[in-house]
């Protein structure tokens, strides 16, 4: 099982993350890419984040509980929702999280490597990429790069939906580009859902936001992780 590279107390949920880190073979300053689940992707149950694409050097970053699913010191119930759902008491604190991922994690990370300042990633897979989409649907994201395999676009009646087209009516531009990917044999939820956001935002684009749609023959809601996280990352970062 892979350790964490260090502990970092998050003043904004009052939770101690366990971050894990992937460094670059090559110097710096690399572009960084923060994926929830770290516990997942990094920890026993590993998918198998693959390297980072050539040519593009990555310092990936994995921000886990120290606990996998299901267990009380997990809170991705809590940090990666937006908004309350009945279904996860305690849920809805995705603006407190993603406060921790911008002004806390990503300042510690600067100090502790080389990191590109206006290359800034985020990566989920389900509940996680819920968070990633939280973050893109912001006025002035600070992430530039995004991530999103099989986001739960159902939670709380789709409420991220209704987000980012309140942010449309609101502004007709949002600088950064997203990858969004779901297996062809995920739940018709999942592939459904993943419709509608794609018909939204091809309805009423954003100016200056470039969207990139896989589909993964074969593959269902556990088993494309890693195919999902590797084609992502090589489209958003393979020059």
């Amino acid at each position: 099982m892979t350790q964490p590279a260090f502990q970092l107390l998050s003043p904004e949920t009052g939770t101690a993350y366990s971050i894990y880190v992937q460094v670059p073979p090559t110097p710096g300053p690399w572009p960084a890419v923060a994926f929830m689940d770290g516990d997942f992707v990094f920890g026993a149950a590993k998918p198998g984040l693959p390297a980072p694409p050539a040519p593009e050097a990555l310092l990936i970053v994995g921000v886990g509980y120290g606990a996998g699913f299901g267990q009380p010191a997990n809170k991705r119930g809590r940090d990666y929702t937006p908004v309350a759902h009945s279904d996860e008491p305690g849920s809805g604190s995705g603006d407190a999280f993603l406060k921790f991922l911008t002004a806390t994690l990503w300042p510690e990370l600067a100090k502790r490597y080389p990191i590109d300042p206006q290359r800034r990633g985020v990566g989920g897979h389900s509940l996680g990429s819920l968070l990633v989409l939280h973050a893109l649907f912001q006025p002035q994201p600070f992430f530039t790069h995004f991530l999103a395999s099989a986001p739960s676009i159902w939670w709380a009646e789709r409420a991220i939906l209704t987000q980012a087209a309140a942010l449309r009516a609101k502004q007709a531009a949002l600088p950064g580009k997203l990858f969004l990917g779901v297996g062809e044999e995920d739940s018709a939820s999942m592939t459904g859902d993943l419709v509608l956001l794609e018909k939204q935002l091809a309805a009423q684009p954003f100016r200056d936001l470039e969207i990139i749609s896989r589909r993964f023959p074969r593959k269902n809601h556990f088993n494309v992780v890693p195919e999902a996280f590797a084609a992502g990352l090589a489209a958003l970062f393979d020059r």
